[in-house]
């Protein structure tokens, strides 16, 4: 029979998962992106801006909201940011064919609350958990997010259909509002000094990566590991944010003429946020099995791979592989960062922590997404951007050695 505590962490991490299932609207905007271009007349520039802007903003929101739930907790965080999350959704579907409105309702205003609630998803079930579950308990909850892709882009798809781009927004708007913040009212991190039980099948190796060292923000910032963490976060989320912010244009223009219907374009966003989310929670138990470093080595081999084979996925079989592997691999970073982090610095200022380290993938909606834009519109295609991506993983691999190595200079 479970006791007190133990419901709690589990409460703790379904809430969680029910969270960012809510505020995962993001995956959604590759639907949205498309119906822009094609009935409103925006550039792809025009209509990557939100989905940029939201990325950074997430980020930001992150970084702000995990430094404020550390000190007073993370249900008023959560309830501020379902809030905005949906009201800059509403909001961009009342100001309608708008480059600059939705800029700012669904990037700026979405965006920062999508981030602050994100924030307070994981480290309230990290808490009650056991580190040893860290990776599996990360990889659910941030799961979560990518999950919301499989209801939210068929969903998007239907109501762009039947009502248009300005109710679409609105609809949308209202699931956070009703989700996330009826949910917030009763997360909570555990009490001061709360020591979660150990599992009665744990193992060795997990004892040993339990953190036994608590980081101040501005301590592991003085850490070269930290810095080697930041860039690799970076650059390796990029690749995928890439991807999935351009998807139903990639398979218009890959795919042979014809093939390319709007509802196979809705089937395929929903199985990359498929693919997405089971990278997530395998990426996060593989993690915990072989530890992050050697789990990062495997996405960013497979990462590079993938790259190139874009340039030559040209029919349905072979973009469905590209989308499998570029799903689990931004899937599993997604998962092993937040675990590598509170791993390497510890829990009780995790959410400070890991804002400022999340900050990375907010940048890197800035990189390979704007990137990809600008050569699409010079030429038509994705194929530069792709080779750039497989290059930097080549980068990626040797940057991941030498973290290793710091770290195993650590340990002795």
């Amino acid at each position: 029979m479970a006791t007190n505590t133990q419901k709690t962490a589990n409460f703790a991490l379904i809430a969680g998962i029910l969270i960012m299932l809510s505020i995962g609207v993001l995956y959604a905007w590759s639907v949205i992106k498309k119906e822009l271009i094609i009935s409103c007349g925006w550039s792809s520039s025009e209509a990557g801006l939100p989905y940029t802007l939201a990325i950074v903003f997430l980020a930001l929101g992150v970084f702000i909201g995990g430094r404020i739930q550390d000190k007073i907790g993370p249900k008023w965080v959560i309830t501020c940011g379902g809030t905005l999350a949906g009201f800059g959704m509403i909001f961009s579907g009342l100001v309608g064919n708008s480059p600059i409105g939705i800029a700012i309702g669904f990037g700026i205003i979405s965006g920062l609350g999508i981030g602050l609630a994100y924030a307070c998803a994981s480290p309230p079930a990290l808490k009650w958990n056991h580190p040893s579950k860290k990776g599996m308990v990360a990889g659910l909850i941030v799961g979560g997010f990518g999950m919301a892709a499989i209801y939210l882009a068929p969903l998007a798809s239907t109501l762009l259909s039947s009502f248009g781009i300005k109710t679409t927004l609105m609809i949308l708007g209202a699931v956070p509002i009703m989700v996330c913040v009826p949910i917030a009212q009763f997360v909570k991190n555990p009490p001061v000094g709360y020591v979660p039980e150990a599992p009665k099948n744990l193992k060795e190796t997990a004892v040993k990566r339990a953190p036994a060292i608590d980081f101040t923000l501005s301590e592991m910032m003085k850490t070269k590991r930290f810095y080697m963490l930041f860039f690799m976060f970076l650059f390796s989320s990029s690749a995928g944010l890439m991807i999935l912010g351009n998807m139903p244009k990639i398979a218009s223009l890959q795919l042979p003429e014809g093939t390319a219907t709007p509802a196979l374009l809705a089937g395929l966003v929903a199985f990359l946020a498929f693919t997405n989310t089971f990278g997530r929670v395998l990426g996060g138990m593989m993690s915990d099995k072989i530890g992050p470093v050697n789990a990062i080595f495997v996405v960013f081999t497979l990462q590079m791979l993938n790259m190139i084979g874009f340039m030559y996925y040209g029919s349905l079989a072979m973009l469905i592989v590209g989308i499998i592997l570029i799903g689990f691999t931004f899937g599993t970073i997604l998962s092993v960062f937040p675990a590598i982090t509170a791993g390497q610095y510890g829990l009780k200022n995790f959410g400070a922590n890991y804002g400022v380290m999340f900050l990375a993938w907010g940048l890197s909606g800035a990189v390979a997404p704007t990137m990809a834009d600008y050569f699409y519109d010079l030429h038509k295609n994705f194929n530069t951007a792709y080779l750039l991506c497989a290059m930097v993983m080549v980068v990626l691999i040797f940057v991941n050695y030498m973290y290793k190595r710091n770290v195993e200079t650590i340990k002795q």
